[in-house]
């Protein structure tokens, strides 16, 4: 039987992706699926993306955000358990 509970994934993004709307276009992105989470800049330089939601909705939007910003992505390292602080609900820039 399946679990009802989403899955949950933490993503770092190296490469450059700060200071070219990264943050702003994964939020964007994110809006057209049905996922839950925040992004936000490091002190390193990397971007890290927390989110959950059914597997096929995570992988379709980890794959638009690939599509729209791959030219600044340089590696992607993802782990499949986001930390406990996501939102309810939406998606959210965080400082």
């Amino acid at each position: 039987m399946k679990s009802n509970t989403p899955d949950r994934r933490l993503i770092s993004f190296i490469g450059r992706v700060q200071g070219v709307g990264f943050r702003m276009t994964c939020r964007q992105i994110a809006r057209g699926f049905d996922v839950r989470g925040w992004v936000r800049n490091e002190r390193d330089g990397t971007v890290t993306l927390a989110a959950a939601g059914a597997a096929s909705e995570l992988d379709a939007f980890l794959a638009a955000i690939a599509a729209r910003m791959g030219s600044n992505i340089e590696e992607t390292r993802v782990q499949n358990d986001a930390p406990g602080d996501l939102p309810a609900t939406g998606f959210e820039i965080r400082r």
